[in-house]
């Protein structure tokens, strides 16, 4: 793996207002025998990129959807019981890098599927396990869980191996699936924030990793085993996950390592998923922090 230059970056979305430097308003120049303007005709605007929608119209989303979605079994190595994931394909005719999409701490809704479903529309093979597959009555997931209170209270149970563990399994199926690459990454949120964050630590050969509004590592000995880039997206009135952000940055800063940071002003925690509460606060957020995850992995998985 090529020694990656040292980055390291805080921005502060103040009142709303943030320039998007990866928009390209225009892309033409002078032609070199003088007078006509150089680049192809219709190609002078890149699309912003569609946030996923709020918890309420998840479901919707879904099921409007014209991508091809599917639920698949990745085995587990050493159980009976596979993980059960929502795989998500884009529209496009070559292979195309994959994301694994974390859940948060209330297991693998409907909401976190529409995530999946929007990172495909931007191109990548998305993949949403159901880390809790195994874990509910009779041996099933999330969806067999009696509520989101049942879910929580079965996350907590999770310990880090077994998440890692699980994790792992699902980029081994990753680099099977013939229609990807071999470059992953993984974005998370809340609960699966921090564990993004984790699986950057554990995962020698992880592509990239995202971490909206997830507590980082707690030791600092931690960031020497990381080799992707890291992106945290927080909210600016969230300083439960906040207070834990000045030790990722001086570890990551110590060793030259990528950590790119954006913290919201007056955003919430959950902001992606609540994107109606906080006065405007969530949504600015939304607006400004999806762009910023879909064009880093663009960058650092190849697009």
């Amino acid at each position: 793996m090529h020694a990656q230059a040292p980055m390291f970056r805080l921005r502060l979305s103040l009142l709303g207002i943030a320039v998007l430097p990866w928009v390209v308003l225009a892309a033409c120049a002078p032609a070199d025998d003088g007078g006509e303007m150089g680049g192809s005709p219709g190609a002078a605007i890149m699309s912003v990129p569609t946030p996923p929608p709020a918890e309420e119209g998840a479901l919707a989303a879904l099921n409007s959807s014209p991508r091809h979605g599917e639920w698949v079994d990745i085995a587990l190595p050493g159980s009976d019981t596979p993980i059960r994931t929502w795989a998500v394909y884009p529209e496009r005719s070559d292979d195309a890098p994959v994301v694994i999409v974390t859940m948060e701490i209330y297991g693998l809704t409907d909401w976190i599927r529409s995530v999946a479903d929007q990172m495909a529309a931007e191109g990548f093979v998305a993949l949403a396990p159901d880390l809790l597959s195994g874990m509910g009555p009779n041996g099933g997931g999330t969806a067999a869980m009696a509520d989101r209170d049942a879910a929580v209270a079965a996350v907590r149970t999770l310990t880090p191996d077994e998440t890692m563990r699980r994790l792992d399994a699902v980029r081994a199926y990753a680099l099977t699936i013939p229609a990807a690459t071999d470059q992953i990454g993984i974005v998370g949120f809340c609960w699966g924030g921090g564990t993004s964050f984790a699986y950057a630590v554990h995962q020698p050969a992880l592509g990239a990793a995202v971490v909206y509004y997830g507590t980082s590592p707690a030791e600092g000995a931690a960031y020497g085993a990381i080799n992707a880039p890291v992106l945290g997206l927080y909210g600016g009135a969230d300083q439960r996950v906040n207070a834990t952000i000045p030790t990722a940055q001086t570890a990551m800063s110590g060793l030259g390592k990528t950590y790119e940071v954006d913290i919201y002003d007056g955003a919430g925690h959950g902001f992606l998923r609540a994107q109606e509460a906080q006065e405007g606060a969530n949504m600015r957020a939304t607006d400004q922090a999806w762009p910023r995850t879909v064009n880093f992995f663009r960058e650092h998985l190849g697009s």
